[in-house]
């Protein structure tokens, strides 16, 4: 059998975080110090990834690596350059994700904001090993570039740890123990917290040693690959290019892709294609010049990112796989979109999401949230995905809803929704949208609770209080002190000798009307069909009447103590009646 060659490729690396929170200006910094100083060999820019070699990981790091015991074998890190947690889904493999390590850059003066809070439930969910990037210490009042945290003035390094350890404490709450990376003894459970300031270099050195010595402890045989085997990618995005047509991004984690290739291209229906070109954006020091966007190449091998020129690709979708092969990859491709998307005849919620990715990550949260799923698929919320949560509303209001993420909303959808009743929850933040749903849930059960409370009569005792009768009768408005229960507005009222006299027909409290009073509570009742001095007396005892059919809709293991003995009161006097 020939000898298969293999070799060691860089580990991808996601870039993650907030909008504004410097993902972007964090790889400014490591390639302008690149251009700035026209390095030959420098990085290579790929589409949506930037190659950095290990000479120029070793030129910024200096020093720092021969604290690095093991022999440095990778060749460099890709980064991928298109930040934001959507890029980060679409990374994607069967059973994980195709970044390997994650940086999560947060502003420190701000701490972790919805789409940081965002990333970190999809490292988690995807076990992908992060470092968490504390950028603009530079912003704090007073610091002092490249001192020492310890040698920074007091105030500064006072402001400083407030904001880092409100910083642990918001990854804490998240199930993560982190620390400043210098205190890590165990990088395999704890997270190292990286200050840095991605406008002047400062800590960037730490960070990219921090990464290399995580790759080289970690990843090992991971990043083994077959030089010459088939390639396997993933999209990142699908684009039109004027002149190329529908042209995909594709990052290439696995193997060797040639010009001329028979590819497969995951959609909605697997494309069978053929690579017309291989385009890659020219060595960032030579960017400059805007007469040329891209370089057409014969092959590109793992790992690596490329622009793809086909026939075909218009049905292609985010998120899904390209890999080189012909015809007998389809039902492989079919078989892994379909891993993704759910269609069951269960009671459960209709999801919308608008790649492949994104719909992954919403489907990996809701369930660990408990969320059944009855449909989740890619693409703009239809009327058949309202006439279908429609259904199962009759069955389960609660569950009868569509949660659409980065997904659109149809017009006629939207408007058949709002006929219908079908409550559409939308957002491109998963953690919010499932916070929305379940306040939503929440807010709507206890509305349910609060008409059924007013329908069903509950266990109370009520005291006539001396001296508070307004009004004798046509109705009659006394003041009275609820001794125990709920009292809601409606219930008729029965006497210690078991007649029942009038209804409460208003209860107002501090002039206000309310619905119910509560033990502890006095409040002011108007009382339907009763005259005070003659069916009632100041200072009488009265208990809400309890029909047969409400005692049976009484939850007994719902009651308090007080009102399971209010209530033993109330039957001993129905059946002394």
């Amino acid at each position: 059998m020939p000898e298969v060659k293999k070799q060691t490729r860089e580990p991808i690396i996601s870039v993650l975080g907030h909008v504004d929170h410097g993902k972007t200006t964090l790889l400014d910094w490591i390639r302008g110090t690149v251009v700035a100083s026209r390095e030959a060999g420098g990085i290579t820019q790929h589409i949506g990834a930037t190659d950095v070699p290990f000479s120029v990981i070793k030129k910024i790091c200096g020093r720092l690596l021969d604290s690095l015991s093991a022999k440095i074998s990778i060749r460099g890190l890709l980064f991928i350059d298109t930040p934001g947690h959507e890029a980060f889904t679409n990374l994607r493999k069967r059973g994980g994700s195709v970044a390997d390590l994650a940086i999560l850059v947060v502003d420190i003066n701000e701490g972790l904001m919805p789409q940081g809070i965002e990333t970190i439930q999809i490292l988690k969910h995807y076990k992908t090993p992060f470092v968490v990037a504390a950028n603009k210490i530079d912003l704090i009042p007073g610091w002092r570039t490249n001192v020492k945290i310890d040698e920074q003035l007091e105030r500064t390094r006072d402001e400083f740890y407030k904001k880092f350890y409100r910083l642990v404490g918001q990854l804490s709450e998240h199930n993560f123990e982190a620390h400043l990376f210098t205190n890590v003894r165990n990088f395999a459970k704890q997270i190292a917290i990286v200050p840095i300031s991605a406008k002047n270099g400062e800590g960037i050195p730490e960070l990219l040693m921090i990464l290399i010595g995580l790759a080289q402890q970690y990843l090992g045989e991971q990043l083994s690959v077959e030089i010459d085997s088939p390639a396997k990618g993933t999209i990142l995005e699908v684009k039109e290019e004027r002149g190329l047509g529908t042209t995909v991004d594709v990052i290439i984690y696995e193997g060797v892709i040639r010009r001329n290739d028979p590819i497969v291209v995951g959609g909605k229906e697997p494309i069978v294609t053929k690579v017309k070109a291989l385009l890659k954006p020219m060595a960032l020091d030579e960017m400059r010049d805007p007469r040329e966007r891209f370089q057409n190449v014969d092959a590109v091998y793992a790992a690596s990112g490329v622009k793809i020129v086909a026939p075909n690709l218009e049905g292609a979708l985010a998120g899904s796989p390209v890999y080189v092969g012909g015809s007998e990859l389809v039902e492989d491709i079919k078989r892994e979109i379909e891993d993704v998307e759910i269609h069951t005849d269960k009671l459960g919620v209709i999801i919308k999401a608008d790649t492949i990715g994104s719909l992954e990550a919403l489907v990996k949260i809701l369930s660990e949230n408990n969320i059944p799923i009855r449909k989740g698929t890619i693409g703009k919320v239809s009327n058949l995905d309202v006439i279908e949560a429609y259904s199962v509303g009759m069955e389960n209001r609660f569950l009868g809803i569509i949660i659409a993420f980065n997904s659109e909303v149809l017009n006629d959808a939207r408007t058949l929704a709002r006929d219908r009743g079908v409550k559409i929850f939308e957002n491109n933040v998963i953690y919010k949208l499932i916070e929305d749903y379940e306040e939503w849930v929440e807010k709507e059960r206890e509305m349910d609770r609060l008409k059924k409370a007013e329908k069903v009569v509950t266990p109370a005792k009520i005291k006539l209080l001396p001296k508070c009768v307004f009004r004798q009768s046509k109705p009659a408005i006394v003041g009275v002190e609820i001794l125990a229960g709920t009292v809601h507005s409606g219930c008729r009222l029965m006497r210690r000798d078991g007649k029942v006299v009038g209804r409460i027909k208003e209860m107002q409290k501090e002039k206000e009307t309310v619905k119910l009073a509560e033990s502890g509570e006095a409040v002011a009742i108007a009382i339907e069909n009763v005259t005070i001095g003659r069916q009632l007396n100041e200072g009488d005892i009265v208990y809400p009447f309890i029909s047969s059919e409400d005692m049976a809709q009484i939850n007994r293991e719902e009651l308090s103590e007080e009102e399971l003995k209010v209530l033993k009161e109330i039957m001993e006097i129905k059946r002394g009646r």
